[in-house]
């Protein structure tokens, strides 16, 4: 099935909507369809899956892959809720530093596009929460970054107090640091 692809803040992050048959026995989707993704716009080889798991209060990230392994995510949320964030952090852009944020759940089970040149970030806002997005590249060590989760310049408005984070998630960079040496710059080429 076609997906119905949805405009955000920016016109390269989307919320896909794949259409979903429910019936007693509870229901299908298909979650990806590369020839109907690309039928739709949204062309992207996925390389790796990742899975994880969080309780209410968690936020991971803001991550990135910078363009010596840029990574684009297909994010949904399979178990519970969260709010997911995405940070323009390509040098030039008229957004830079800019945030949109969208809540995925598994009731709604909505898809978030976050393409390399973006940050990616997500708040657990239920009990526990599953979460599983599809990669365009590897996972890379020496090409990740992260910028501060509440950074003021960034300004992300979190649902939250008492965020629990990982210590490399609260001794990530900020806007500031990130600026005076980019991962990315606008326009996105590579």
């Amino acid at each position: 099935m076609k997906p119905i692809l949805h405009s955000t803040l920016f016109p390269e992050v989307l919320i896909v909507e794949m259409k979903c048959f429910h019936d007693e026995r509870g229901f299908f989707f298909e979650s990806f369809h590369l020839k109907d993704f690309e039928a739709a716009g949204l062309s992207a080889t996925f390389v790796q899956d990742n899975h994880s798991r969080s309780v209410r209060g968690v936020i991971r990230g803001i991550h990135y892959q910078d363009m010596t392994a840029p990574m684009g995510k297909l994010v949904r949320c399979t178990l519970g809720r969260i709010w997911d964030v995405v940070v323009d952090l390509r040098a030039g852009s008229p957004a830079f530093g800019q945030w949109y944020a969208h809540e995925l759940t598994a009731e709604n089970k909505l898809q978030l596009w976050c393409p390399p040149g973006f940050g990616h970030a997500f708040l657990t806002v239920s009990d526990t929460a599953e979460v599983q997005y599809k990669c365009t590249n590897y996972y890379t060590p020496v090409s990740e970054g992260s910028v501060l989760w509440n950074d003021p310049d960034i300004g992300i408005d979190w649902p939250v107090c008492g965020a629990i984070l990982s210590p490399k998630d609260q001794a990530a960079q900020t806007l500031q640091q990130y600026r005076a040496k980019p991962a990315f710059t606008f326009p996105l080429t590579g």
